[in-house]
Protein backbone atom coordinates (compact mmCIF):
# COMPACT_ATOMS: atom_id res chain seq x y z
CA UNK A 1 0.00 0.00 0.00
CA UNK A 2 1.71 3.58 -1.25
CA UNK A 3 1.41 6.53 1.01
CA UNK A 4 -0.70 9.65 0.02
CA UNK A 5 1.06 12.53 -1.40
CA UNK A 6 -0.30 14.73 1.61
CA UNK A 7 1.22 12.03 4.26
CA UNK A 8 4.78 12.62 2.68
CA UNK A 9 4.15 16.24 2.62
CA UNK A 10 2.92 16.10 6.26
CA UNK A 11 6.13 14.13 6.95
CA UNK A 12 8.80 16.47 5.37
CA UNK A 13 7.40 19.27 6.75
CA UNK A 14 7.75 17.23 10.55
CA UNK A 15 11.06 17.08 9.69
CA UNK A 16 12.26 20.01 8.14
CA UNK A 17 10.67 21.66 11.80
CA UNK A 18 13.14 18.99 13.25
CA UNK A 19 15.90 21.01 11.49
CA UNK A 20 14.85 24.80 12.33
CA UNK A 21 14.01 23.37 16.36
CA UNK A 22 17.61 21.87 16.35
CA UNK A 23 19.04 25.41 15.43
CA UNK A 24 16.54 27.56 17.56
CA UNK A 25 17.25 24.93 20.80
CA UNK A 26 20.89 24.93 20.17
CA UNK A 27 21.15 28.79 19.87
CA UNK A 28 18.74 29.31 23.40
CA UNK A 29 20.67 27.02 25.25
CA UNK A 30 17.92 24.77 26.14
CA UNK A 31 19.58 21.53 25.66
CA UNK A 32 16.94 19.06 27.48
CA UNK A 33 15.08 20.12 25.06
CA UNK A 34 17.21 19.60 22.15
CA UNK A 35 18.08 16.33 23.16
CA UNK A 36 14.41 15.38 23.25
CA UNK A 37 14.51 15.98 19.36
CA UNK A 38 16.84 12.91 19.32
CA UNK A 39 15.63 8.93 19.55
CA UNK A 40 17.34 7.19 22.63
CA UNK A 41 19.40 5.51 20.39
CA UNK A 42 20.72 8.14 18.24
CA UNK A 43 24.12 8.82 17.00
CA UNK A 44 25.12 12.64 16.39
CA UNK A 45 28.03 13.71 14.80
CA UNK A 46 28.75 17.03 15.22
CA UNK A 47 30.55 19.27 12.16
CA UNK A 48 33.67 20.10 14.44
CA UNK A 49 34.32 16.68 14.70
CA UNK A 50 32.76 14.86 12.17
CA UNK A 51 33.79 11.24 12.72
CA UNK A 52 33.17 11.01 16.37
CA UNK A 53 29.91 9.61 17.33
CA UNK A 54 28.00 10.80 19.99
CA UNK A 55 25.81 7.79 20.67
CA UNK A 56 22.60 7.50 22.53
CA UNK A 57 20.37 10.40 24.09
CA UNK A 58 21.78 11.01 27.24
CA UNK A 59 25.39 11.26 25.67
CA UNK A 60 24.21 13.81 23.54
CA UNK A 61 22.50 15.98 25.99
CA UNK A 62 26.15 15.67 27.77
CA UNK A 63 28.14 16.80 25.06
CA UNK A 64 25.65 19.20 24.64
CA UNK A 65 26.17 21.01 28.40
CA UNK A 66 30.01 20.79 27.94
CA UNK A 67 29.58 23.99 25.64
CA UNK A 68 31.52 27.31 26.39
CA UNK A 69 29.45 29.28 28.07
CA UNK A 70 30.95 32.07 26.94
CA UNK A 71 30.12 31.42 23.36
CA UNK A 72 27.11 32.87 21.51
CA UNK A 73 26.11 30.94 18.59
CA UNK A 74 23.47 31.51 15.76
CA UNK A 75 22.64 28.94 13.51
CA UNK A 76 21.30 29.55 9.81
CA UNK A 77 19.83 26.10 8.03
CA UNK A 78 18.71 26.92 5.08
CA UNK A 79 18.82 24.61 1.37
CA UNK A 80 16.52 21.87 3.09
CA UNK A 81 15.77 18.71 1.54
CA UNK A 82 13.54 15.87 2.95
CA UNK A 83 12.80 12.73 1.38
CA UNK A 84 10.43 10.07 3.02
CA UNK A 85 11.65 6.40 2.87
CA UNK A 86 8.79 5.04 4.32
CA UNK A 87 5.87 5.95 7.19
CA UNK A 88 8.36 5.51 9.92
CA UNK A 89 11.40 6.54 8.50
CA UNK A 90 13.00 9.68 6.22
CA UNK A 91 16.06 11.36 5.56
CA UNK A 92 17.46 15.06 4.70
CA UNK A 93 19.95 17.30 4.28
CA UNK A 94 20.70 20.61 5.23
CA UNK A 95 23.16 23.40 4.89
CA UNK A 96 23.92 25.60 7.74
CA UNK A 97 26.14 28.77 8.34
CA UNK A 98 27.47 28.97 12.13
CA UNK A 99 27.74 32.51 12.99
CA UNK A 100 29.37 33.16 16.38
CA UNK A 101 30.73 35.65 19.25
CA UNK A 102 32.26 35.80 22.52
CA UNK A 103 29.19 36.76 24.96
CA UNK A 104 29.52 40.02 26.75
CA UNK A 105 30.92 40.06 30.01
CA UNK A 106 27.81 42.39 31.23
CA UNK A 107 24.21 41.74 30.77
CA UNK A 108 22.36 43.49 27.74
CA UNK A 109 26.08 45.06 26.64
CA UNK A 110 27.09 44.03 22.66
CA UNK A 111 29.00 40.54 22.10
CA UNK A 112 32.41 41.31 20.93
CA UNK A 113 33.19 41.12 17.12
CA UNK A 114 31.68 37.57 15.62
CA UNK A 115 34.01 35.15 14.48
CA UNK A 116 34.42 34.55 10.90
CA UNK A 117 30.66 32.47 9.62
CA UNK A 118 31.52 28.81 8.88
CA UNK A 119 29.17 26.98 6.39
CA UNK A 120 28.71 23.44 6.77
CA UNK A 121 25.86 20.62 5.83
CA UNK A 122 24.13 18.08 8.04
CA UNK A 123 22.62 14.59 6.35
CA UNK A 124 20.18 13.19 8.97
CA UNK A 125 18.26 10.06 9.13
CA UNK A 126 14.77 10.45 11.10
CA UNK A 127 12.55 8.20 12.39
CA UNK A 128 8.67 8.14 13.64
CA UNK A 129 8.36 6.91 17.13
CA UNK A 130 5.16 7.56 19.37
CA UNK A 131 6.20 10.94 20.58
CA UNK A 132 6.55 12.08 16.77
CA UNK A 133 9.30 12.49 14.53
CA UNK A 134 12.86 12.30 15.82
CA UNK A 135 16.26 12.63 14.57
CA UNK A 136 17.45 8.67 14.33
CA UNK A 137 21.12 10.25 13.14
CA UNK A 138 22.38 13.99 12.61
CA UNK A 139 25.87 14.01 10.84
CA UNK A 140 27.33 17.10 10.52
CA UNK A 141 30.62 18.62 8.85
CA UNK A 142 32.11 21.91 8.14
CA UNK A 143 32.62 23.00 4.64
CA UNK A 144 35.82 24.63 5.41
Amino acid sequence: MSMHVDDHAAIERACARLISEYAYLNDQRRYEELAALFTPDALLFRPSAPDQAIAGIDAILAAFRKRPLDVMTFHVCTDIIVSVDDAGSARGQSRILLLSARRPAEEGSRPAAAEAPVPGVFYDRFRLTDSGWKFAERRGSFWI
